[in-house]
């Protein structure tokens, strides 16, 4: 390619290699289809770069070995002229590790891979093992007498289609994107986010560290049966059991904290060991009875014995169809083994689905062989007496066993038979064709399910250590070795393992964990349900075959199923759950899992305000929505902490930005508002947050005006700091700031504008962050002796928004209680009742609610009790309860002639003394200053002007001590009243006062009503 080629704007250049794959463009690099990007000279810039093709480096997180990860070019490299951009960001290329002189810094070999498992070794062989563990060789048989045969299948379907139905939901959920580690819980915490997620996580990581318990007392049981039929005890049944029990799981932590290797091992060795053991069952069950196997109830196949033992035969206190559904039904509960293990799989999207259901269909069959086999050749009932035969006994002959030859009576008659179904958990040895090899397959499913389970507990509990979603539980999730073992989870597992097995009662501890399971079972149901119907766009999942709607049969038979259980335990399981849940929706993890919880508010809020557009206004229902001005709302704390406390959990808030400046990325990550709201959501604050680029604050907020709010949810009142500095500014920001005032009574607005004795700014410095057209404080030092000032140390702007963030949030007046104060209200237009409504508002919040309102109007000195009598009789029927009335018959008096003098020179530099603003004399250079006052504007306005001072005097007189004082702001009309004077105005009237002042003007339409209707 020969890069010296004069290049045209759009032309197109043939290349003299003859490879049709590479073109070049005037003005834009050349385009190599087998690479991202040229790397050949400096010639190129980063605005040379063409659109890149599609990448897979561009959506994945995960680092690439020997290479620089690529990155897809940003819209303003592809978009934006250079000569806009004094520091244009580097050339887009792809990077290749230069392996002739590496970084010392940096590993030269790729790091070990860790051990990986495919579908069957990894998903459907450990699944099927964690599956047949004791309750197949030491309890089914039991199950199958009590339940008889027809039901014990009804038990067994019943638990494989709650199971079935969970691996679909488990299926859809793993394959909708790029499972990791944590299994059970990843998938849960992923789908319907940290607060569900994370208290199943726990749940079920303490679920399978008692699994490993049950599993292991089991295969105590098993070994103290051999020895006492060999007459060796070490101490006594139940002690041998925990003895036994101890070892055995001391052995499985040592092989667990191997490593994955060995313990996928081990599980391969105990997997072809049961299936010899069921091979000698099958086989065993065809072999003619021997004399000494008849007397212990085996008769091989027999219809009758059959017959007899498809009907229930219910015996103790388990007898029941839920108590014997309780004990089998942890059987059923391995088919997360595969998924808990999901960060140690090849393609957990593909092993999941397919090893999870094979796991459960080829289990299913052989409970249901096994249950019919052993139901059709083995009495319920039997002595082991090789004498008690029909020859030689004498009296009445009860049972089937009397038409076999074999007789019964008494052990049945004295309920000791240790024999028969009913009677003996090894009864699977007594049937096999060789009964070691069934010890062999209990030890082999035992100990293979009790291995899943140590190793499912902490690879669960280690995810949701590292989510860090509980506190002290961090240290545990610490991983050691190329496969990341959590050593110190093991540990846990193992100390809660050996606290179950002191129990040393397999019916005991089966039914604790029942529930559990079945808990996690209902919310991995609901979590595939609850994403299916929030119809997001992200929930796409590769496996096809599941259904919503049997997912919430599922969550809904798995709960009722909890109750009919043991209706206790399942409610410690669900109050565990609210309370876990509870806690992590309190302290808010800073965590965003695209769950599809956030995929339901969003949809519930977007179907709310879609049907409030069939609501008509009414203004009953008036509440003030209010366009706040704050700039960051960092920067001016009181502002938003007055506006928040009487709309919080009643009205919409809207913190609002003006970034002045054309499009760029400063000005693009200045409107970034993540960081915004974290410290609105830190002070408990309930607002919106919106930022605008504009070229200058006044089209900026006009833009806000027109555009802010969706639908009926929209702001009709403009809060705005006072331009405290304006004497100061540019006579161009005096303008901006009056004609956004103007713009919003243009816009039907209410207006209200905050002024503090000390500021509303905060910040030191005027940043990009801060606009000229809000309020900025020049005072350096604030008044500490005054009740409103800003406790905090001020913030400096110069911070960026995550050290902002850092710095401790400033307390101001407006987050305390005001006590037994005074709200002043000056009602002196009247504006459709705002300048009432936002007390009344006040008064029904804790920190204003033991204020006194005040209320003065004008009137007549004639007239006074007259008017008086008139507002109490409004206020009355408007049900505000304001009950000091004061009238102010001086209102209207003259001022102090030092007043005016003061506002005189106030006015004094915007005055144009010589010439007539609109005359035939006027300088070229003035005619279009609207801002300045010419002598016939001061005329035509002064008694206007005096009414304010004169306002600021009574004021002064009334209201030194109050709260806050609430005035109805005056209005200036467009075009005719100066910006300059009428800025004037709202100075004077709130110069030199305490108490914070709230200047507040309602759009003239009434928003208080005395009807009903």
């Amino acid at each position: 390619m020969n890069l010296s080629t004069a290049r045209s704007p759009f032309s197109v250049s043939s290349l003299s290699n003859g490879d049709d794959r590479k073109f070049s463009l005037g003005g834009c690099s050349s385009y190599d289809t087998d690479s991202v990007a040229s790397r050949s000279t400096g010639v190129f810039s980063g605005y040379d770069t063409l659109d890149t093709p599609p990448s897979y480096d561009f959506y994945t997180n995960t680092e690439i070995f020997g290479r620089a990860k690529k990155s897809r070019p940003s819209l303003f490299q592809l978009h934006s002229n250079p000569q806009d951009d004094p520091s244009p960001p580097p050339l887009y290329e792809e990077q290749s590790v230069d392996k002739q002189s590496p970084d010392e810094d940096e590993p030269t070999e790729p790091p070990p891979e860790p051990a990986r498992f495919g579908w069957a070794q990894g998903v459907m062989i450990r699944c099927m093992l964690n599956i047949w563990g004791v309750i197949l060789y030491l309890r089914l048989p039991w199950i199958t007498a009590q339940a008889g045969i027809g039901l014990t299948w009804i038990i067994i379907l019943l638990s494989s289609s709650i199971t079935g139905i969970t691996g679909l939901s488990t299926s859809a959920i793993a394959t909708n994107g790029k499972v990791k580690g944590g299994g059970t819980y990843f998938l849960i915490s992923r789908s319907l986010g940290p607060e569900l997620g994370g208290s199943i996580g726990l749940i079920f990581a303490f679920a399978n560290a008692v699994a490993v318990a049950m599993h292991t007392v089991g295969f105590a049981e098993t070994v103290q049966a051999l020895m006492q039929e060999s007459d060796v005890s070490m101490v006594d049944k139940l002690n041998d059991i925990r003895i036994i029990g101890v070892i055995t799981v001391t052995c499985l932590l040592a092989i667990s904290m191997a490593g994955m290797e060995w313990e996928s091992k081990a599980q391969v060795l105990f997997f072809f060991v049961i299936m010899v053991s069921f091979a000698s069952y099958i086989v065993g069950t065809i072999i003619p009875a021997t004399p000494e196997k008849q007397a212990k109830g085996f008769f091989s196949y027999r219809a009758e014995i059959f017959a007899e033992n498809f009907v229930p035969g219910w015996r103790g206190p388990e007898g029941s169809f839920f108590g014997m559904f309780s004990i089998f039904f942890p059987s059923a509960t391995g088919i997360l083994a595969g998924a808990n293990i999901s960060g140690d799989l090849k393609d957990p999207n593909i092993a999941i689905p397919r090893g999870t259901m094979l796991a459960i269909f080829w289990t299913t069959i052989s409970y249901l062989i096994i249950s019919a086999t052993i139901g059709s050749c083995v009495l319920r009932d039997a002595s082991g007496y090789i004498n008690d035969n029909v020859s030689s006994s004498s009296g009445e002959c009860l049972g089937l066993g009397c038409s076999y030859g074999w007789n019964f009576t008494e052990c049945m008659t004295n309920k000791t038979c240790p024999y028969g179904l009913s009677n003996n958990y090894q009864t699977m040895s007594l049937v096999s064709a060789f009964a070691p090899l069934i010890s062999a397959g209990i030890f082999g499913a035992t100990l293979s399910s009790a291995l899943a389970c140590l190793v499912s507990a902490p690879k669960v509990f280690q995810c949701l250590c590292k989510d860090q979603l509980y506190p002290c539980i961090g240290f545990f999730g610490k991983g050691y070795g190329k496969n990341n073992e959590p050593l110190r989870s093991y540990l846990l597992a193992y100390i809660i393992a050996i606290c179950f097995i002191l129990i040393a009662e397999l019916n005991t501890i089966a039914p604790i964990i029942s529930n559990f399971f079945l808990c996690s079972y209902a919310l991995i149901n609901f979590s595939c349900f609850h994403a299916s119907i929030t119809n997001s766009p992200g929930w796409r999942p590769t496996f096809r075959f599941y259904s919503k709607w049997l997912s919430l049969l599922g969550a809904v038979v798995s709960v009722i199923i909890m109750f009919l259980l043991t209706w206790w335990a399942a409610l410690i399981a669900i109050g565990i759950v609210i309370f876990l849940l509870g806690y992590v929706l309190y302290k808010k993890p800073d965590v965003n899992w695209g769950s599809s919880m956030q995929a339901s508010s969003y949809n519930m809020a977007l179907s709310q305000c879609v049907g409030l557009n069939q609501v008509e206004d009414h203004i009953k229902n008036y509440r003030p929505q209010c366009l706040v001005l704050s700039g960051p709302p960092c920067m001016r704390p009181s502002l938003v902490d007055f506006i928040s406390t009487f709309t919080k959990n009643q009205s919409l808030m809207i913190c609002a930005d003006v970034i002045t400046g054309g499009p760029s990325p400063g000005t693009v990550d200045s409107a970034k508002i993540s960081t915004h709201l974290k410290w609105l959501d830190k002070r408990r604050i309930k607002s919106f947050y919106h930022t605008i680029v504009a070229d200058d604050l006044h089209a900026g907020v006009k833009m806000l005006l027109q555009s802010t709010g969706l639908g009926r949810m929209r702001p009709n009142v403009l809060v705005m700091g006072f331009k405290k500095n304006w004497r100061k500014a540019q006579p161009n920001n005096i303008e901006n700031y009056i004609g956004i005032l103007h713009d919003a009574f243009d816009l039907q607005y209410g207006v209200c504008v905050l002024r503090m004795k000390e500021g509303l700014d905060i910040s030191r410095t005027m940043q990009a962050h801060v606009n000229l057209g809000f309020e900025t404080s020049t005072e350096q030092a604030l008044d500490t002796r005054s009740s409103t000032t800003t406790t905090s140390p001020t913030i400096d702007t110069s911070m960026d928004p995550e050290e902002l963030m850092a710095t401790s949030q400033p307390t101001t007046v407006f987050q305390t209680r005001q006590g037994k104060k005074t709200i002043d209200v000056y009602w002196l237009s009247d504006d459709g009742g705002l300048t009432l409504l936002v007390p009344y508002l006040l008064t029904r919040k804790k920190r204003w609610g033991r204020c006194k309102v005040r209320l003065f109007v004008g009137g007549e000195a004639q007239q006074v009790e007259d008017k008086k009598q008139e507002l109490k009789a409004l206020i009355s029927r408007f049900r505000l309860g304001f009950q000091d009335i004061q009238v102010l018959p001086d209102i209207n008096a003259k001022p102090q002639s030092e007043h005016i003098k003061r506002f005189e020179d106030l006015i004094a530099p915007y005055r144009v003394n010589s010439v007539r603003k609109d005359g035939q004399e006027a300088d070229e250079t003035t005619k279009d200053f609207s801002w300045m006052v010419s002598d016939e504007e001061m005329e035509t306005f002064r008694a206007k002007s005096l009414r304010q001072i004169r306002l600021n005097e009574v004021i002064q007189d009334y209201s030194r001590d109050a709260a806050l004082i609430i005035v109805t702001m005056p209005v200036g009309r467009r075009g005719a009243c100066p910006s300059s004077l009428y800025m004037a105005w709202l100075e004077i009237v709130s110069r030199d006062l305490r108490p914070p002042v709230l200047l507040v003007r309602g759009n003239q339409e009434n928003v208080l009503t005395m009807y009903c209707q």
